[in-house]
């Protein structure tokens, strides 16, 4: 279709400022071939592992593997896993002025216990999940504020381990407003009052239905849930994501169904991300939301093919 070859031609280059919660993945993958007699559980005999960038680093990854540009700001711990995580951020030419260390809290670090047929045995998370300390969030939010000037759109990546708090979240308004930029919001329900003033959010419908006390179970239903979920969250529209069912999107213009285009699903692990990321660029890039959501529905179906955390590419994205 040439609006997507042009668009997809637009993304280089993008600048995408994304802030929230920055963690790291790991895979520990091995095989099972009996229980323990300790107890009714697997033995996963190790084989090996692997880690990947996770949450609203994911999100910034994703970015640039679009050919974009991502700058990120959150909070790391100091400890080991915060440095493995600027050095896979620095790798992979994420920017990073924005990433704030605290030594009271620890890197978010999610462990997932896989066979090598890629069933999850067993997750274990570190994590700090209190809102980081006044005078952290206070340069965190500073950092909003200067990084912003350098980008074509923001996204608030929550993940409820801290970072996006109600003075981090009216920074990223108040940027957005102040250059004239989109602000896009992967939240959370319990914050749903922080992202007042948001250009679109995107609930899963799991979320959508905690913040508007409905059940979603067609499109009249999806519709219904996004014009309340607008309503309460003060935003300028909403982009419902429903799994196998495709995408509910209201816009100022309209509203449009987008049927799902996973031929094949593998792991849904960091689907989200990749709908934000895609929907940021091409925002960034000038497109219309329902073009831009249409890429990333289009970016979803090609992700949850792949197992673990991954990330699509401009030239998967033009022969699918």
């Amino acid at each position: 279709m040439t609006m997507r070859s042009d668009l997809l031609g637009r993304l280089s280059g993008r600048s995408v400022l994304v802030i929230g919660d920055l963690m790291i993945d790991q895979f520990v993958i091995g095989t099972v071939d009996r229980i323990s007699p300790e107890a009714p559980v697997p033995i996963v005999r190790f084989d090996h592992e692997t880690w990947r960038l996770g949450g609203a680093a994911n999100v910034a990854h994703n970015i640039v593997a679009l050919g974009g540009h991502a700058e990120t700001v959150g909070v790391i711990g100091g400890d080991a896993d915060g440095a493995r995580l600027l050095e896979d951020l620095s790798r992979r030419s994420i920017g990073t002025a924005g990433i704030v260390s605290d030594a009271a809290r620890c890197t978010t670090r999610k462990v997932r216990v896989v066979t090598n047929r890629n069933q999850q045995v067993a997750r274990i998370d570190y994590e700090s999940d209190a809102e980081v300390a006044a005078d952290v969030e206070s340069t965190v939010a500073r950092k909003v504020g200067e990084l912003a000037a350098n980008a074509h759109a923001i996204v608030i990546s929550d993940y409820l381990k801290g970072a996006v708090s109600r003075q981090v979240a009216a920074a990223a308004v108040e940027a957005s407003g102040r250059h004239g930029i989109p602000l896009l919001v992967d939240p959370k329900v319990p914050h749903i009052e922080y992202y007042a003033g948001a250009t679109v959010i995107t609930p899963n419908h799991h979320e959508a239905e905690a913040v508007t006390h409905m059940r979603i179970r067609t499109s009249r239903d999806a519709g219904e849930a996004a014009r309340r979920f607008r309503e309460r969250a003060g935003c300028e529209s909403v982009l419902i994501t429903r799994g196998e069912h495709g995408m509910w999107l209201l816009a100022p213009d309209g509203e449009t169904e987008l049927p799902a285009e996973a031929r094949e699903v593998a792991d849904v692990t960091g689907a989200g991300d990749t709908v934000i990321s895609a929907l940021a660029l091409a925002c960034a890039a000038g497109a219309t939301l329902a073009d831009a959501a249409q890429l990333a529905n289009r970016a979803a179906g090609i992700v949850v093919g792949k197992f673990v955390p991954a990330t699509v590419t401009v030239e998967e994205l033009k022969i699918r």
